[in-house]
């Protein structure tokens, strides 16, 4: 049996599947945003967990952090390539969801992501 360690499936375990994560990823293949827009997109987040999720994101290389040289300071986030390519597993979860566990309907949930048109922009 593969440890930890070793194992691809339990790596990227270890990344994706704390609370609020995927959901951050899905919200950010929408383009750049703003804390605050972040924390009205994810009803229920605390902005302290919503801090530690982007830090621990950044720190893995999945979200890239852009501060603005303004007063009063503008940060925005948005998805590395690597962040990028977690979102054929979002649409992949959307579609088993829809296929097995919903009733079809998307209420809450962001249409399919069009990883052709990020990959242009």
């Amino acid at each position: 049996m593969a440890s930890s360690e070793t194992c691809p499936v339990c790596r990227t375990a270890e990344i994706v599947c704390g609370k609020w994560t995927l959901l951050l990823v899905r919200d950010l293949a929408e383009g750049c945003s703003r804390f605050c827009e972040l924390e009205r997109s994810l009803a229920g987040i605390s902005p302290r967990t919503l801090s530690l999720r982007l830090r621990a994101l950044e720190d893995e290389g999945i979200v890239a952090r852009h501060t603005f040289p303004e007063v009063p300071p503008r940060v925005e986030y948005a998805l590395t390539e690597k962040g990028q390519a977690l979102l054929p597993i979002i649409d992949d979860m959307r579609a088993y969801g829809e296929q097995w566990l919903g009733d079809g309907s998307r209420s809450g949930c962001a249409e399919r992501i069009d990883t052709d048109a990020l990959a242009v922009a």
